[in-house]
């Protein structure tokens, strides 16, 4: 692992010479060179398939200049290696044919031997990390135990989550269960992403803010803990990203280097609340790139300016870049933060490369 890497040293809250920058989902449907290789294979095959996995994570760092890559894959991988049956449908979005919806179907969920049956996935980070030569560090990732466990249990996305919901009121112990065996998972998953050669992890908690306070202190907060205290890093920093939990605090005692925000939240005040803690990743509305490069330009700045001087900032989208976005407008999103990021920074001639 390259430590010198602006990403990494970013994360680890170090002296960087700018901004880093990377976007959530940046190897994906708004890219046409993306869009190419999915006329080839569906979602499922171009996950499972190594070498295409690998040259869709690769396309962002060539075509839009970000400091970072992705491994493009799904969270729902795990799910599908417990034995659940997924299919991707383009205009739904990714659907369980049978739901957890009982103690039993939680025991019948398969764990002995799930990371084996991802080995897919390590042997497309190892394809990854020769195509990108030591340009840029490579960042694997997971779902959540809680954001897998509400697509397992409702089958699909939904708007009211009332079949998980049910399940934790109702059945709490079963819902335990089913995040318990999740957690284990998770933790094997990401331990062996880190051992086949990702610099860095985030864990995806979408979901996390549907749950009252208490609810996500129990439901969701517990294993995001569990999980954070059992990786075997090997000095690989931790992103956690609990999407509309604006409870930093909380969030700040976890064993993990960066919290990511999302865009309902002030970056500044988010620095306020967290101190020297954490380092954190964020946070433009998606929906800015759709705007004239004029506007794209001055919310970049607003963000770099509300989080102020110094280190430990990963500039990201607050969600997912929306496939609709223009690649150009992504483009210069990136160039915005590269050139308007440098003032925040202490410069030294004494430093060099990748700093």
């Amino acid at each position: 692992m390259n430590k010198d890497f602006l990403f990494l040293r970013a994360c680890r809250r170090e002296q960087t010479r700018r901004t880093p920058v990377w976007i959530m989902r940046q190897a994906g449907r708004y890219l046409p060179e993306y869009r190419a290789i999915r006329e080839k294979a569906d979602f499922l095959t171009l996950c499972k398939t190594p070498e295409l996995a690998s040259e869709v994570t690769v396309q962002p760092v060539d075509i839009i200049g970000v400091d970072a890559a992705i491994l493009f894959s799904d969270i729902l991988v795990i799910p599908e290696a417990m034995g659940m049956c997924l299919d991707v449908v383009e205009s739904k979005g990714p659907v369980f044919e049978n739901p957890i919806r009982s103690a039993a179907g939680v025991e019948s969920l398969a764990t002995d031997g799930v990371v084996e049956r991802l080995d897919y996935v390590m042997q497309a980070i190892k394809i990854t990390k020769e195509k990108l030569g030591g340009r840029v560090p490579l960042i694997g990732f997971s779902g959540a135990p809680w954001t897998l466990a509400s697509y397992m249990v409702e089958g699909k996305g939904s708007k009211d989550f009332r079949n998980i919901k049910s399940l934790i009121y109702n059945e709490p112990r079963t819902a335990h269960k089913l995040l318990e065996k999740l957690a284990d998972t998770v933790i094997a998953y990401l331990n062996k992403k880190i051992e086949s050669g990702c610099d860095a992890v985030q864990v995806f908690d979408s979901w996390a803010g549907i749950l009252s306070p208490w609810d996500f202190e129990e439901f969701s907060f517990r294993y995001l803990k569990y999980i954070c205290e059992q990786l075997k890093t090997n000095g690989a920093p931790v992103i956690v990203f609990a999407k509309g939990v604006n409870n930093l605090e909380k969030l700040a005692s976890l064993n993990c280097n960066v919290i990511g925000i999302d865009w309902t939240k002030d970056i500044g005040e988010a620095r306020a609340e967290i101190g020297d803690k954490k380092a954190l990743q964020g946070n433009l509305d998606p929906c800015v790139l759709f705007a004239p490069k004029e506007k794209i330009n001055a919310e970049t700045e607003r963000i770099l300016e509300r989080y102020g001087n110094g280190s430990g900032h990963i500039f990201n989208l607050g969600h997912g870049i929306l496939k609709q976005t223009s690649p150009e407008n992504a483009r210069y999103f990136v160039e915005c933060v590269k050139e308007l990021s440098a003032k925040y920074h202490v410069q030294s001639e004494a430093k060099s490369g990748n700093y």
